[in-house]
């Protein structure tokens, strides 16, 4: 449970800085303001409803990774072997796809422009991301 959360975490801050540096990703979290709002909380109620939309989608990401993509890994391990490794680029793009449109299910919005080079420039820095945040002492602890 520990590491989930770990994850979590890690997912709620590459995707903030994926969509700070990349103007082709946006979370809209307007129904997590308004139920911090109604719920008696003011003060910072836009940092804290952003906080919360990062972490959600973050959530969503994770559940993602853990079913979706060791499926999506398995059927296309030829296509990866003769790429040298490069379609799993390829295939954490569609992973930040799925997520988008699971996300637009939710009160939290994730949406990605239609231009896949967002998707594909997202997946390399939320990579690499996950990969530093890992290796952070206490990280990995389960």
């Amino acid at each position: 449970m520990r590491s989930f959360i770990v994850r979590v975490l890690i997912n709620g801050l590459a995707l903030w800085i994926a969509s700070w540096i990349l103007p082709g990703l946006d979370i809209s979290s307007s129904a997590t303001t308004a139920a911090l709002e109604k719920s008696g909380v003011t003060q910072g109620t836009d940092t804290i409803g952003i906080i919360l939309a990062y972490l959600f989608i973050g959530a969503i990401f994770g559940v993602v990774n853990a079913f979706v993509r060791p499926l999506v890994s398995f059927l296309s391990l030829p296509i990866t072997i003769l790429t040298l490794g490069l379609f799993t680029i390829v295939i954490n793009a569609a992973m930040l796809y799925l997520t988008s449109w699971i996300s637009s299910y939710t009160p939290v919005q994730f949406s990605i422009d239609s231009f896949f080079w967002t998707a594909v420039l997202a997946a390399i820095i939320i990579t690499v991301i996950s990969l530093v945040a890992g290796r952070v002492p206490g990280a990995r602890r389960g």
